[in-house]
């Protein structure tokens, strides 16, 4: 299919003591578990797009050769003034192109979500969220929780090299 990612990991960047759990997730747990153990590629920005690279284009390219996105939806993101503009093309490419899955991840318990973008609003009404419930543990979830069996059904058929 052209496709090179399996996935592009869209979640809040900041440099706030409670992004750390996030940049720790995005950047140890889920390479290990959906990649080292379930053999899916990812493409995580700061770590899959390279400096120097114009980074507006990267961004696109790189969506445009993932098989889904998927979305960490966090407190720090309800309050972000402005989305980021992976999230903006994300969105953009899965609602108006209607090109490309979206995988939401609910990182912690949002409760209401009025204040998220319509957009996401509505791809919740549609499929809802995986809820990550063991934010505080110190080993992170074996990749047969229930957590990440839900993350796999939604992600393609993994195509591990023998």
């Amino acid at each position: 299919d052209g496709k090179v990612y399996d996935a592009y990991v869209i979640y809040p960047r900041s440099h706030t003591n409670e992004a750390n759990f996030v940049e720790y997730f995005v950047y140890q747990i889920m390479p290990d578990i959906l990649e080292n153990k379930c053999g899916y590629k990812l493409c995580i920005y700061g770590r899959d797009i390279y400096p120097g690279e114009d980074t507006a284009s990267a961004i696109e390219k790189r969506m445009q050769k993932s098989r889904r996105l998927i979305i960490l939806l966090t407190h720090q993101l309800l309050n972000c003034k402005e989305p980021a503009y992976d999230q903006h093309i994300a969105l953009y490419n899965a609602l108006i192109q209607n090109d490309t899955k979206v995988i939401l991840l609910e990182m912690e318990t949002i409760g209401t979500y009025k204040k998220l973008q319509e957009s996401l609003r509505f791809i919740i009404k549609q499929q809802g969220t995986i809820k990550w419930k063991e934010r505080y543990t110190v080993q992170p979830q074996s990749h047969n929780s229930k957590f990440w069996k839900q993350v796999r059904y939604h992600m393609p058929l993994a195509l591990k090299s023998s």
